[in-house]
């Protein structure tokens, strides 16, 4: 008996074990005890696809028939068992675009995103799925449902313990019927359009170890936290870009056992205390909040910490030195807070460091340690804006040892790096980004750069940089997308057959020397998306093969140089973002161009009429945001068809030859911001409908023959004006009132008209001209469009001459109203423009003194109230003036001593003439008389003190005489007297 038992006993647990090694069946795995699929769980799954958008057929396999074993469909997991269908993986499988790290070309990020793209599906989600009694794994991830509600049948799929809906395109607020979902162990919600009131269905799910809501709005649920800490099994949480602000109080953590915590991009001012506390934690992301002060010593518990990003904060303390002790991290940013003090080298503690962030900390400083040359596992390393102070190739061989076959990234940006590159530049084979812009490297760029295969993209702007690339130091870059050495001294010295290794998608030359002959070998670069090749001396007309190379979506350059020749007609070449062609010898008329985004064609030699270009329908409703024709020879009217350029922000018409009248098609550019058509010939008066531009912020009509007064409605539609020149017109009447609504202007120009009447007393209101602060004025610098940023720029008669502003016109602020006819006295209020840097009120006929309070306009640089009939005193507060560089007083009625100060006695005595001044910087010296003895040359203080001032003796005697004269016949006639009473009481 005993050898049956035995023989019982092993064959039971054999059968048992084999049973227990049965593998489920993923996908289309098998095993030789294989059972189909349920026949109604087949049905529900063809219903359900039924109802999906599936446009790259990623649901081939499932089909109809006796043959449609759903187990082996793809996408679908079976219970080889039972047949019970336990999981659906539909989730988007092309999803490289979104986690892949690293430059890529244009054609490889096409090509992922068409992917991604393609591969999404969407429709409607059917109930069906409520038949699938044993799903617990639920993928939906990365497709995209256009914006429907999460259906509230997923909260009845009570077996689910996996539920991912990753940017599946859901909106609306999340079903509080999750609760429901009790077996639930992960949950991610995150990158839809979705909301929470509250999260008190949190509190149902006591097994969830995986929760992430990253960007769904939680302002209101003020229960959040609370909610959370029920979940005792959490070890992930992440709760980005959620838009929360405060941490209610917790007495108590409930999910010490986090291993991961982000709760980046949100509003928070702190990091709670119950953080420190959360010993398994392994990855804490508190970037891009509201945190301040120095960063908390707390941190230092964390000892298993391997991910701590802390960027964009406020921190401003020094990196403190328990950070070192940190010794499991391989990531850590410290980027864009305020950091100060050194960096320093016990940082070589961190062995395990693969990304180490600590740029944009423009107070920390200190040298990279030759201790860096232990961190052995250093993939990327980002000290941009930190003060390093370092010779380069120092840099270089601190990181020619272990690290230079694995360093892929390395940015060093603005860092007050100095010396040469050296050869060691070589041996970086694994680097693939290399930035060191805006430095003060000099010397040659080594030969040893065409060693770098792994190179994708290489910024070496804005240094000082000389000597010649050639092509030897291109040879093995076949992986170089981006190469940027604009502002330096290079000579690009290539062969004119010369075909490139590499297919680039930025190049960068600008004030890098590429002429005379437009450069051949970019005929073969098919990728480029961006050019700049300006101010590089090219004297050449462009080959129209090279209009043809250009791929699509580009942003060209070629502008200052001495480019010829005529452009042919690109209205066939849609290949352009922008264009900027300015500032070379292009003539011929105005070709015809497809709609981009921006056109630059100022400063050549185009000459004849607009109006084919402007009125051809292709451009009708393009968005073109900006068109510059300036300085070129175009001449007869403007055309009046500008209705189909809705989406212009900037044009230049200015400085060409245009008559006629402003076209009152110009209204209907609603969203334009800058208007200038400054030296023309335009006539009549400016149109009405230019009132319906409310987006307006520069209006330049200056130097044209423009008539009528000054509408009323500029200054009470454009409240956002800075820039006001109607300089040198024919407008006549009185400066309107409604001006100083412009609380935002940083420039009014109305010299040389005929304008008539006071300076308004309301100039005061205008606040960018009274507070010194460049907040008006960001948008007066530059204006972005999509895919470029135009640089405005103002022409002012400043210090009497003719100066161009353009970088620093954000700095400007100027008031010119001279040469008109312009009355009355100047306004005590103009002393308020306490930001004012130019006032010009000469050649009117203002009468009165100058403000005694004119010195506490601190910021003036430049005065001029020439040609009025001021008289009285020069203020002595002008002294106070210490900016002062240019001042004309001259040809008034002004008296007296020109105040003493080191502004006024450097200026020209021609500043000065025409009055009766005296004193330093005129010749003529104020002399002070003094009264004369009455001895010859004798007589003191006693004679003075002796003399009768017959003058006082004479008036007292006078007054004596008249008032008793008539009192006195008052008081001893009765009679006059009730006569003289009685008078008064008529009178």
């Amino acid at each position: 008996m005993k050898p049956s038992v035995s023989f019982l006993i092993a064959f039971l647990f054999f059968e048992l074990l084999s049973i227990a090694t049965i593998n489920f069946s993923f996908c289309n795995g098998t095993t030789s005890n294989y059972v189909p699929c349920i026949e109604t769980e087949r049905k529900a799954l063809l219903t359900f696809k039924q109802h999906l958008n599936d446009t790259s057929n990623r649901l081939h396999s499932w089909i109809t028939g006796e043959d449609g074993d759903c187990c082996k469909w793809a996408g679908v997991v079976c219970n080889n068992i039972t047949g019970h269908v336990l999981e659906l993986h539909l989730g988007n499988p092309h999803t490289e675009i979104l986690t892949s790290e690293g430059p890529k070309s244009r054609n490889e990020w096409e090509a992922e995103y068409d992917a991604f793209v393609r591969s999404r599906m969407g429709g409607k989600l059917n109930p069906s799925l409520l038949d699938l009694k044993h799903l617990n794994y639920l993928d939906l991830s990365y497709n995209y449902f256009g914006g429907i509600r999460i259906p509230r049948f997923l909260a009845s799929m009570e077996s689910l313990t996996y539920l991912n809906l990753t940017r599946a395109g859901f909106s609306g607020m999340i079903p509080h019927q999750f609760g429901n979902l009790s077996n639930l162990r992960y949950l991610d919600l995150r990158n839809n359009l979705l909301s929470a009131e509250n999260l008190f269905w949190l509190s149902s799910l006591p097994l969830l170890e995986h929760l992430d809501l990253s960007r769904v709005n939680l302002s209101k649920a003020s229960d959040w936290l609370l909610e959370i800490n029920t979940l005792p099994s959490l070890k992930v949480l992440k709760l980005a870009s959620c838009e929360l602000q405060h941490f209610p109080p917790l007495s108590i953590v409930n999910f010490s056992s986090l291993v991961t915590l982000d709760l980046s991009s949100n509003e928070f001012p702190l990091i709670p205390s119950w953080v420190f506390g959360l010993s398994h934690l392994q990855f804490l992301d508190m970037g891009f909040n509201e945190i301040q002060g120095p960063i908390p010593d707390g941190l230092q518990n964390l000892t298993s910490l391997t991910h701590l990003d802390l960027y964009r904060n406020h921190f401003n303390s020094s990196i403190p030195t328990w950070l070192y002790s940190l010794t499991h991290l391989q990531y850590l940013s410290l980027s864009e807070n305020d950091l100060q003090g050194m960096i320093s080298g016990a940082i070589a503690n961190l062995t395990d460091m693969e990304r180490l962030d600590l740029s944009y900390n423009y107070k920390l400083e200190g040298r990279i340690s030759r201790s860096f040359g232990r961190l052995c596992n250093l993939r990327e390393i980002e000290f941009s804006y930190v003060k390093l102070r370092q010779a380069i190739s120092e840099i270089l061989d601190i990181f020619s040892g272990c690290l230079s076959d694995k360093l892929e990234s390395l940015y060093l940006s603005s860092t007050q790096i100095f010396g040469f590159l050296t050869d060691q530049f070589g041996q970086f084979k694994n680097l693939h980004t290399f930035d060191l812009v805006n430095n003060s490297i000099s010397g040659h760029i080594p030969s040893s750069l065409g060693e770098l295969y792994s190179l994708k993209v290489l910024d070496v702007s804005s240094n000082k940089l000389n000597g010649t690339l050639s092509q030897i130091h291109f040879r093995n870059l076949t992986k170089l997308l981006s190469f940027i050495a604009s502002f330096n001294s290079l000579n690009v010295t290539v062969s004119p057959e010369w075909t490139p290794p590499f297919q680039l998608e930025v190049l960068g030359l600008r004030y890098c020397h590429l002429g005379p002959q437009f450069p051949s070998w970019l005929h073969s670069q098919e990728f480029l998306t961006k050019i700049d090749i300006s101010n590089s001396g090219i004297s050449d007309s462009i080959p129209s093969k090279f209009w043809k190379s250009l791929s699509p979506f580009v942003d060209l350059n070629i502008s200052h140089n001495q480019i010829h020749g005529e452009i042919p007609y690109l209205q066939k070449i849609k290949r352009f973002n922008s264009l900027d062609l300015s500032s070379n010898n292009l003539s011929g008329s105005l070709p015809l161009i497809y709609p981009m985004y921006g056109i630059d064609l100022s400063n050549n030699k185009f000459s004849g009429s607009i109006s084919h270009f402007v009125c051809h329908r292709m451009y009708e409703l393009r968005k073109t945001e900006f068109l510059k024709l300036r300085g070129n020879f175009f001449s007869k009217e403007l055309p009046d068809c500008w209705k189909i350029w809705p989406f212009l922000k900037i044009l230049d018409l200015g400085d060409n030859k245009f008559t006629g009248n402003l076209p009152i098609s110009m209204g209907t550019l609603s969203e334009l911001r800058s208007l200038r058509v400054r030296k023309n010939n335009l006539s009549g008066t400016i149109p009405s409908s230019l009132g319906n531009c409310m987006e307006l912020e520069t209006l330049d009509v200056g130097e044209n023959e423009l008539v009528g007064t000054i509408p009323i409605w500029i200054g009470e539609r454009f409240l956002s004006m800075l820039i006001l020149n109607f300089r040198s017109n024919k407008f006549h009447g009185s400066i309107p009132r409604e001006l100083c609504n412009h609380a935002s202007l940083q420039i009014l120009d109305l010299a040389d008209n005929n304008l008539s009447g006071a300076i308004p007393r309301c100039i005061s209101n205008i606040s960018a001209m009274v507070t010194v602060n460049s907040s008006f004025v960001g948008n007066s610098v530059r204006y972005s469009t999509n895919y470029t940023v135009a640089i405005e720029d103002a022409i002012l008669v400043v210090k009497g001459q003719t100066v161009e502003y353009n970088t620093i016109l954000n700095l400007m602020r100027s008031i010119d109203l001279s040469k008109n006819k312009l009355s009355g006295e100047i306004p005590i209020e103009v002393t308020n423009l306490e930001a004012l840097r130019s006032l010009n009120l000469s050649h009117n006929s203002f009468i009165g003194k100058i403000p005694e309070k004119i010195g506490v306009m601190r910021s003036l640089e430049s005065i001029d109230f020439s040609s009025n009939q001021l008289f009285g005193e020069i203020p002595q507060s002008i002294s106070n003036l210490t900016f002062l560089s240019y001042l004309n007083f001259s040809n008034n009625n002004l008296i007296g001593k020109i105040p003493l100060s080191t502004q006024l006695q450097s200026l020209n005595a021609s500043c000065f003439v025409g009055n009766k001044l005296c004193g330093s910087p005129l010749p003529n010296n104020c002399v002070e008389t003094s009264p004369s003895p009455s001895h010859g040359n004798g007589g003191g203080k006693d004679d003075e003190e002796h003399k009768v001032d017959w003058f006082y003796v004479s008036m007292a005697l006078g007054f004596v005489v008249g008032f008793w004269s008539v009192i006195g016949p008052l008081i001893v006639n009765r009679r006059w007297r009730h006569l003289y009473c009685r008078f008064l009481d008529r009178f």
